[in-house]
């Protein structure tokens, strides 16, 4: 049985926008998944959405199923899903700087989080914390318990976050975009802590990010997102080498000196959609050289499935050839 299973989950704002529409995927113990796709295709927000955390501005989850080891947890009540959060699910925010508190140290916030959810005692819970603090990296992490956030780098506000993320000992993590406005070398750094914390805790793990370099080097398997929908999810390697959907061709020519790339850099034409105006039919349509008429009117809202579970939604999958040839 899947740790994480999502069915048909839907966001919407209003009455009728779907933000995220009818997003479908799976999770095993212990796998790292890679939700890749532009900025507003709906990574975050379907995440935001598995904890339920959905920002105040008018969105909610109007459908679907989240079930977490056998158990959906959208009927769950407020009380019951903060039992949730943390403790089952945690969460490395983009942003470590808006997500720690400024006015307590490293240490007070880690320690808070394990007398919460463990009853520890003051002394234990300091221990504790030490011990995370260790555990992902931090020097001299004695004498940093009583620092603040303000006082740590990029890369040290980074790893206190994932630190905070893992005091309540959660089963699934997810990490949105953990490497955003770090340099190069802190960046690798940062993957490898999370693909070592991953193998060593037994954590399954969704990253969210733009960047399918990051997906190569961490992920076992990959969801693209595009407009609100999945449109293609499968093993990494499957999906890198011959992807089946247009939008993912796209994205692998985009990255430079990709393994996939076919010796130039090209672009997708266009632009994502706004959310205010998805087109009918397949949201891609506007951009995809390959749409036709049943494009534009109907969503493909079945995933046609391939070896190894490899699915794509898409009136006109890739052949084999060209696949091949990327």
């Amino acid at each position: 049985m899947s740790l994480l299973k999502v069915n048909r989950l839907t966001v919407t704002r209003g009455e009728d926008i779907a933000l995220v529409d009818n997003v479908s995927f799976a999770l095993e113990a212990g796998e790292m998944l890679g939700l890749v796709g532009e900025s507003g295709s709906g990574k975050t927000v379907t995440c935001r959405a598995l904890m339920r955390l959905l920002p105040g501005d008018g969105l909610r989850i109007s459908g679907g199923e989240v079930v977490l080891d056998g158990r959906d947890i959208l009927p769950l009540s407020e009380g019951q899903m903060s039992a949730v959060r943390g403790r089952e699910i945690g969460m490395i925010f983009q942003n470590p700087t808006s997500h720690l508190n400024p006015v307590m140290t490293i240490g007070e916030q880690i320690a808070e989080s394990r007398r919460l959810h463990f009853a520890a005692n003051r002394r234990q819970a300091r221990e504790d914390a030490l011990a995370l603090l260790r555990q992902v990296g931090i020097p001299d992490p004695q004498n940093r318990l009583n620092s603040y956030p303000h006082e740590f780098s990029g890369g040290m506000r980074q790893r206190a976050m994932i630190a905070v993320a893992l005091a309540p000992e959660p089963r699934l993590l997810i990490a949105d975009e953990p490497t955003t406005a770090l340099d190069v070398t802190v960046q690798m750094q940062i993957l490898r802590l999370l693909s070592d914390l991953r193998a060593e805790l037994g954590l399954a793990v969704i990253m969210i990010t733009h960047d399918l370099g990051v997906v190569a080097q961490t992920c076992d398997r990959i969801a693209v997102m595009y407009g609100g929908r999945l449109c293609e999810v499968g093993d990494k390697r499957e999906v890198l080498a011959g992807p089946l959907h247009p939008y993912t061709r796209g994205l692998i020519d985009c990255q430079p000196a990709s393994e996939g790339g076919r010796g130039r850099l090209t672009i997708i034409d266009g632009q994502p959609p706004s959310a205010d105006h998805f087109p009918s039919g397949c949201r891609f349509h506007p951009r995809c050289r390959r749409a036709d008429e049943a494009c534009l009117q109907q969503p493909p809202l079945h995933y046609g499935q391939d070896r190894h579970s490899h699915a794509v939604a898409c009136h006109h999958r890739l052949p084999t050839l060209t696949r091949q040839e990327g």
